[in-house]
């Protein structure tokens, strides 16, 4: 019997190639290929969702799935309202960030009218016990499962299919039909099939934990994420207690969604009000802190936005920038100079969101941009007012969405006074004064005479 030929894998994209490279030439990612044996042939099952004969779209009757509520709101909203069945969620983060914490709490609290299912591969059954004793779910009816094997799971899983099955994690597991190691990029690849194919065909709600790399994105090719319905990111600053979890990808929800949760010896907490814990609580304004109303995923989030300007000791002055884009920070310096006047070229600027939060949008302009000049004047802006609005290169405030819904934000937490693009002016009266401007100039100039 001839040997099989080994075929080399990128870790990134997952492309195959027949001899190895140090760079693979359809990602362009370094040192990414992996030597991996290819699968003997073998019949795969064609049958995907159950219906092999042609179907159409007009006679296909969709009625209104009954998502399954995890009793953490916060997750409900990432995920859109709760655990679609026969959906795949792929949940990522940092080691020890609280992944299967998270798990066992959503399974503990739906295992009372749903049967549910946990398998580990990384934790044997007594530590999930001690774990779940700490978190008082004890007495929850998990059924728990410890293997690797992904035929062996399956095989045990098609007695009595669970309605909501929770993998710890993916890299753990491996297929016995490959020869590689589990975590490799071919083993990755055929355990998410099987699991999503199992998942579709019996109509269970799937749960993979993922491992992330030292960049912060999910271990293995990203045909991962393309095979999966939902991918949810964990984030959180070192050292602190706050966890965000993101959405990256939904097909049931919207996507950039984000809950927000604090760590307790007991588990997990959800933060209702995350504005409560970005914004700051100081007697009177400090120079460099400006409130910017940002819109994290569907509701709008208040949070701190802090700046430093100081004399540069180097030829080449610093420019850094914490929770936003640093480029955008040097294109803020130039509209500033050109516009306004105001050089701040021989000095070091460092800029940074307070709590942990990465703000990408453009809303948060006008913000940064005050809280260099209220730094670098050494002049406070007031306490009460907040500020949206995304600069142009012309030196025009342009307009961001959602306007009103900032400003209601804004209101409810006592801030009496906002400075906004003209284009977002509110149509209705609201409890708090919109001050509108057109140009970064007239924002600036505004913004110290309030």
């Amino acid at each position: 019997m001839a040997k099989s030929k080994p075929v080399y894998c990128c870790d990134a994209c997952g492309a195959r190639h027949p001899k190895w490279q140090g760079q693979c030439p359809d990602c362009g990612a370094w040192n990414t290929l992996t030597e991996s044996r290819p699968a003997p042939n073998r019949a795969r099952q064609a049958q995907y969702s159950g219906r092999v004969e042609l179907t159409r779209l007009d006679r296909i009757e969709t009625g209104l799935l009954a998502r399954i509520e995890s009793g953490l709101g916060e997750l409900d909203r990432v995920l859109g309202g709760g655990l679609v069945p026969g959906s795949v969620v792929l949940i990522g983060g940092d080691p020890g960030i609280g992944k299967s914490t998270l798990l066992l709490r959503a399974l503990a609290n739906v295992a009372a009218g749903v049967e549910t299912c946990y398998v580990t591969g990384e934790e044997s059954l007594d530590q999930i016990g001690l774990r779940a004793r700490r978190l008082g779910a004890g007495s929850a009816p998990i059924s728990l499962f410890a293997e690797t094997c992904v035929e062996t799971i399956l095989a045990q899983l098609e007695r009595d299919p669970p309605a909501l099955l929770a993998i710890d994690s993916i890299q753990t597991l491996y297929s016995a039909e490959l020869q590689s190691a589990p975590g490799s990029v071919s083993q990755l690849r055929e355990c998410a099939a099987q699991l999503v194919r199992f998942a579709k065909n019996r109509n269970v709600a799937t749960l993979l934990v993922g491992h992330v790399t030292k960049e912060g994105t999910l271990a293995g090719p990203r045909v991962l994420e393309h095979m999966v319905d939902t991918v949810l990111y964990f984030e959180s600053d070192l050292g602190s207690r706050f966890r965000i979890i993101r959405a990256v990808k939904n097909r049931f929800g919207a996507a950039n969604e984000m809950g927000f949760f604090v760590m307790t010896e007991g588990g997990f907490k959800e933060v209702r009000n995350p504005s409560a814990i970005f914004l700051a609580k100081r007697d009177k304004p400090v120079p460099g802190s400006v409130t910017l109303v940002t819109r994290e995923g569907t509701r709008p989030v208040l949070v701190e936005v802090q700046a430093l300007v100081d004399q540069s000791l180097s030829q080449q002055p610093r420019r850094m920038a914490h929770g936003f884009d640093a480029q955008r920070l040097g294109l803020l310096l130039a509209v500033l100079h050109r516009h306004c006047g105001i050089s701040i070229g021989d000095s070091d600027v460092y800029a940074n969101i307070v709590g942990g939060l990465r703000v990408t949008e453009t809303a948060s302009d006008l913000a940064v941009a005050l809280a260099v000049l209220s730094s670098f004047r050494e002049q406070p802006v007031a306490g009460d007012l907040a500020v949206f609005g995304e600069a142009g290169l012309t030196g025009e405030i342009r307009p961001v969405p959602f306007g009103e819904e900032r400003l209601g934000e804004a209101a409810k937490h006592g801030f009496r006074r906002a400075l906004v693009p003209r284009a977002n002016r509110p149509r209705r009266k609201l409890a708090i004064e919109a001050i509108a401007v057109d140009r970064l100039s007239d924002a600036l100039e505004r913004a110290f005479e309030v």
